[in-house]
């Protein structure tokens, strides 16, 4: 049996901020045991890897060498907007894609 994704992890410097950030970005919530220092956030719906948030001292300084792509369920503007509201920055603006940041930097992709 192959490997299987279970978990993605994010290095930051505040693992609860980051993991509000994508619980509400993904409509999930941040699980109850997470601490200062870790924190995870379970998939919503369907299903898929965990996201996992451990507390790294030093700052983001460098591009993503990997990133999600997440799908904007209604228009483009509205599901951008809302990811302002939940701490996401716009970074560049394409015709059918938004390439965005969390509230610690990590680059993704808002697409139709």
């Amino acid at each position: 049996m192959p490997s299987f994704v279970k978990s993605v992890t994010f290095d930051c410097r505040d693992p609860l901020r980051v993991a509000a950030f994508w619980a509400g970005a993904l409509g999930s919530n941040v699980d109850e045991d997470s601490t200062p220092d870790r924190a995870w956030v379970e998939p919503a719906g369907w299903g898929g890897p965990s996201l996992w948030f451990q507390r790294v001292p030093e700052p983001k300084v460098a591009k993503n060498r990997q990133h999600f792509d997440l799908r904007a369920p209604r228009d483009l503007k509205a599901e951008c907007d809302r990811l302002v509201r939940l701490g996401a920055t716009v970074v560049t603006r394409h015709d059918e894609l938004i390439v965005m940041a969390d509230p610690e930097g990590n680059e993704f992709c808002l697409e139709t």
